[in-house]
């Protein structure tokens, strides 16, 4: 579980076998190499040691300090705004911890950060438990104590900390102030660091926040990734790769990102699966590690290779770990590793006959229902009950005002729904019933 969560599995590609001890023989050596720990491949005492000492929930793997295609704020002044407190500490020592820990960044860098008490956030802070809506959920008490996600659009920023922890402003406990101040440091763009003095190691080391100055191995990355110094050899380690998809040796290489940041750029589908967003364009699909803004393509035949290309939508049901892909009249089940071999077709879901293709869908968590978007029209359907609902189909531009054109895609986090129509993307807040703001829906993939 540990290795699945911070050293993410390469997948063999199509119609090759792959021997499971060697593969978690290898992301063993992976991650004893990230620790500096002897390299054997083995579960040794000193590995077991560091998989057990609570840490950040952002996985290890990146190159150098800076992660996968250097996603940055594109502004130097930066909101936040603290949504959910801990009953752990009062407000105003929460606000301390949090305002202290993003002047360690501040203070080495050309960024200024304001607090909002309302409205919208570039980075929104929440102490949350359990499952809270973005794929990762919390593990309870110790063991991973918080994360957050890189820079960028939906979640981009945003900052969680796991309240199954005593947060403290002392040395008991832990740490709010050390623990907010390694997390800023992702939501900045700051991948881990394999140095052990550095704040952005992955474990937990507590820091006072009385007169504390970022370690050098830090200000040189924040520093390099805002262009205030240059990039050195010795940040990170070169050697270890971010995970990409399954790639079909029979198949050509596949150019870099193609085509993903011309400003028409639109999708087919977008849906999670795991911890990975999938985004389907024709042949391609692109899989982003849901805390980073990396986006690696690949092609759809190599992961789903009964549906080839073109799938006109999809959605997941993340607590059943599977999701469901449409294309044309038929949908598929996969639990993202393997896909059932046998079309159904999608009146299985109690559409009318006359409907032959799904443009979207997307499973609302609260309410445990699936909207499948048709047209200008769009159906409900309950999961629980296995059939659609009643007194559908209704109308897209009465209940979902603000969007423009057909939707193409849609998914659902933390409480939000992201509809992708042409080249934009829409967040739509079902509490407002209203879009809160629009951008680029190529932005997803780091554009």
């Amino acid at each position: 579980k540990y290795l699945d969560e911070y050293y993410e599995r390469k997948e063999a590609p199509v119609g090759m076998l792959r021997a499971s001890s060697n593969s978690l023989s290898n992301k063993i050596q992976e991650m004893q190499a990230f620790f500096g720990l002897q390299i054997n491949g083995k579960l040794d005492y000193k590995t077991m040691q560091m998989m057990k000492s609570p840490r950040c929930g952002v996985p290890d793997v990146a190159s150098y300090s800076l992660f996968p295609e250097e996603p940055k704020w594109k502004k130097d002044t930066l909101t936040y705004r603290i949504v959910k407190y801990t009953p752990d500490l009062s407000r105003a020592e929460v606000d301390k911890a949090i305002q202290m820990g993003l002047k360690a960044w501040s203070d080495v860098s050309p960024l200024n950060f304001v607090k909002l008490d309302s409205g919208e956030a570039d980075i929104v802070i929440s102490f949350e438990v359990g499952d809270h809506g973005d794929s990762y959920p919390f593990d309870g008490p110790r063991g991973t104590l918080a994360h957050a996600f890189a820079p960028g659009e939906g979640l981009g920023g945003d900052t969680h900390f796991d309240d199954d922890e005593k947060w403290t402003m002392g040395f008991n406990g832990f740490n709010l102030f050390t623990v907010a101040a390694h997390e800023f440091g992702h939501a900045l763009g700051l991948a881990h660091s394999n140095s052990p003095s550095a704040l952005m190691y992955p474990t937990y080391k507590y820091q006072h926040s009385s007169g504390f100055r970022l370690p050098h191995d830090d200000v040189q990355g924040i520093q390099a990734l805002y262009a205030l110094g240059p990039r050195t050899s010795g940040q990170g380690n070169p050697n270890i790769q971010p995970a990409g998809p399954p790639q079909n040796p029979q198949q050509p290489n596949l150019p870099a990102n193609p085509e993903k940041c011309n400003p028409q750029m639109s999708f087919d589908a977008v849906t999670a699966m795991g911890n990975q967003l999938l985004f389907f364009k024709d042949r391609f699909v692109w899989r982003r590690h849901a805390q980073l803004t990396a986006a690696t393509p690949g092609f759809i035949q190599s992961s789903f290779p009964q549906l080839m290309s073109n799938i006109d939508a999809a959605y997941d049901i993340p607590n059943k770990q599977i999701a469901y892909l449409f294309k044309d009249s038929n949908y598929w089940v996969t639990n993202g590793i393997q896909t059932q071999s046998f079309p159904r077709s999608i009146t299985d879901f109690g559409l009318p006959s006359d409907v032959r293709q799904i443009d979207a869908a997307v499973y609302l968590k609260e309410s445990k229902k699936t909207l499948f978007f048709v047209g200008e029209e769009y159906y409900s359907y309950n999961e629980a009950k296995r059939k659609m609902d009643d007194g559908y189909p209704k109308a897209i531009e009465e209940e979902f005002s603000g969007i423009d054109g057909k939707i193409d895609a849609a998914f659902e986090v933390n409480g939000s729904i992201y509809f992708f129509s042409g080249s934009m993307a829409y967040k739509y807040d079902n509490e407002k019933e209203d879009v809160v703001y629009v951008v680029k829906a190529n932005s997803w993939l780091g554009c």
